[in-house]
C-alpha cells in the first residue's frame, strides 16, 4: 500500500523523470486474460500518483468489478519504473497493483494472485525463480487493425539461421537494446524452427519481476515490429502445418540462497523435493492447462508431431514430455531446474506462474512421487503402452481444460474464488462462440459434396 513506498524511492523516480525529460507516465496493469491496460498521466501528476495512487473505473475491465463496484485503485510498484525507448524519452511507465481502496488488494488482480502464491512459498521457506522462453511470429501483409487479410509469414528461414536468411535480424537488434534499457537481462535472440518465428530469451529471476518482464517483452516486440511494417503475434498456432509458439518455463525453488532442486548425487542432479514438485505439476497438469494454455487456439498447438508436449510424463532427452530436465554441468548447483514445456505465450504470466507454483507446492506438501522418467519419444507409443506406463494426456480442447480446472480445488484455490469464476466464464464464452462458427475447413470439406 502507499505508505510502503519509501520517500527516497519516490524522489528517485521524480528526479529520473526530470533528468530524462519525461512528459507522460503510463500506469499499467493487466486483466485476467493477460491483456495489458493502462491510463496515462502527465509528469506533473507523478508526485501525486506516487503519494496517493489513482482511482479508475474497473467495471469495463475483463474479470474485474461489476458496475455497482466499479471504483478501483492503482498503486504503482516503483521497482518497475522505466522510460519507454521508442518514445524518445517522452513517456515512462509504472506497473501497478490493483486495489479496491488504498489499503485493500483486489483479489482478482493477477499480480496479487501471484503474490499470494509467492507468499505461500515463502512461508514454506522457498523463493520461486523462473525463466520463460517466449516464441512469436512476424507477419507481413497485415491490414491496419491486425486482421488476417493476405497474411504471410515474414521469412522462410529456420532454426538459428544467419542474417542472410533471417529477415528480422535488424528488428531483433533494435528490440534487444530496448528491452535492456527497460531492465531486462537478455540471454540471446535467434530465429526459431518455423518460418517467420523468433525467440528472445531473458535470464532467470524471481517470478514476480519475470512476469512483469513478460508483459514488457510482449509490448516491446509488438510496438517495434510496427516500425518495420510487421505484425508480431503471440498466438500459439497461427499457421497450419508448421510449429506453433510455446512459452517453456524453466523453474526452481531456492532456500537460504541455495538451489533446493539440486542434488549432485542424483543422476538427474535433482533433489527429492524437486521430484515432489514435478509430481505436483503432473498431478494437476490438466487443470493447470486452463491457465497456461487458456485459448481455443492453444489446443491446435498441443498435438503430436510439432515438438509441443501432449503427454503427462517427464525426462531429460524426451522433448515430447510435459516436463524436461535440462542438462546441467556437474557441480553447478544454480543450473538445476525443471522445464515445463506445455505453457504458451497466450497465457497471463502472473496466473501461469501462480498455477504451476501452486501445483508444485501441493506435490511437496503431500510428498508426491513422480513415475519413472520416460526417455523415449512418446508420440510413437500405442495407447495401451502409454496406459500401462501411467502416461496421461493433456486436454485436447479448451472445454476439456476448463472442466479439469473446475474440478481441481487446489488450482481453483490458488486462483481465488472471484478469478476462478471469471476464468471459467470467459473460457465458456470463447468455447461457445468457437463451436458455433462455420470454418473455412468445413466449407472446403463439405460444401461441394453435400
Amino acid at each position: 500500500m502507499l505508505g510502503d513506498i519509501p520517500e527516497s524511492e519516490k524522489q528517485r523516480i521524480i528526479e529520473d523523470a526530470k533528468a530524462k525529460g519525461v512528459r507522460f507516465v503510463d500506469l499499467e496493469f493487466v486483466d485476467i486474460l493477460g491483456t495489458p491496460k493502462m491510463c496515462e498521466v502527465t509528469v506533473e501528476r507523478l508526485p501525486d500518483v506516487l503519494e496517493d495512487g489513482t482511482w479508475f473505473d474497473g467495471s469495463s475491465i475483463e474479470g474485474f468489478a461489476r458496475i455497482a463496484e466499479s471504483d478501483m485503485f492503482l498503486i504503482p510498484d516503483t521497482t518497475t519504473w522505466a522510460v519507454l525507448p521508442w518514445t524518445g524519452g517522452k513517456t515512462a511507465r509504472l506497473i501497478c497493483d490493483v486495489y479496491v481502496d488504498e489499503k485493500t488488494p483486489f483479489v482478482g488482480d493477477p499480480r496479487s494472485v501471484l503474490k499470494r502464491q509467492l507468499a505461500r512459498a515463502k512461508a514454506m521457506g522457498f523463493d520461486y525463480k523462473v525463466g520463460p522462453e517466449l516464441e512469436f511470429f512476424l507477419f507481413k501483409g497485415m491490414n491496419g487493425d491486425g486482421g488476417m487479410e493476405a497474411v504471410q509469414v515474414h521469412d522462410n528461414a529456420g532454426y538459428f539461421d544467419l542474417a542472410t536468411r533471417d529477415a528480422a535480424f535488424d528488428l531483433r537488434q533494435e528490440i534487444v537494446p530496448a528491452l535492456e534499457k527497460m531492465g531486462l537481462k537478455i540471454e540471446r535472440s535467434h530465429h526459431e524452427v518455423a518460418q517467420g518465428q523468433h525467440e528472445i530469451g531473458f535470464f532467470y529471476g524471481d517470478a514476480l519481476s519475470i512476469a512483469d518482464s513478460v508483459m514488457t517483452y510482449k509490448t516491446t516486440v509488438k510496438t517495434l515490429s510496427k516500425k518495420y511494417g510487421l505484425y508480431a503475434s503471440f498466438m500459439p498456432k497461427p499457421v497450419f502445418g508448421i510449429n506453433g509458439s510455446g512459452m517453456h518455463v524453466h523453474q526452481s525453488l531456492w532456500k537460504d540462497g541455495n538451489n533446493a532442486f539440486y542434488d549432485g548425487a542424483d543422476p538427474y542432479q535433482l533433489s527429492g523435493l524437486a521430484k515432489n514438485f514435478i509430481a505436483g505439476v503432473m498431478a494437476h497438469a490438466r487443470a493447470v492447462a486452463a491457465i497456461t494454455n487458456p485459448t481455443v487456439n492453444s489446443y491446435k498447438r498441443l498435438v503430436p508431431g510439432y515438438e509441443a508436449p501432449v503427454y503427462v510424463c517427464w525426462g531429460r532427452i524426451n522433448r515430447s514430455a510435459l516436463i524436461r530436465i535440462p542438462r546441467n554441468l556437474a557441480g553447478r548447483e544454480k543450473g538445476a531446474r525443471i522445464e515445463c514445456r506445455f505453457p504458451d505465450p497466450s497465457c497471463n504470466p502472473y496466473l501461469a506462474f501462480a498455477a504451476m507454483l501452486a501445483a508444485g507446492l501441493d506435490g511437496i506438501e503431500k510428498k508426491l512421487e513422480p513415475p519413472k522418467p520416460v526417455e523415449e519419444r512418446v508420440y510413437g507409443y500405442e495407447e495401451e503402452k502409454r496406459r500401462n506406463l501411467g502416461i496421461g494426456t493433456l486436454p485436447t480442447s479448451l472445454q476439456e481444460a476448463s472442466r479439469a480446472f473446475e474440478a481441481d480445488e487446489t488450482i481453483k484455490k490458488a486462483m481465488g474464488e472471484h478469478l476462478s469464476a471469471m476464468i471459467l466464464r470467459a473460457q465458456k464464452n470463447d468455447w461457445d462462440n468457437y463451436i458455433t462458427q462455420v470454418t473455412p475447413w468445413e466449407k472446403e470439406r463439405y460444401f461441394g459434396v453435400l
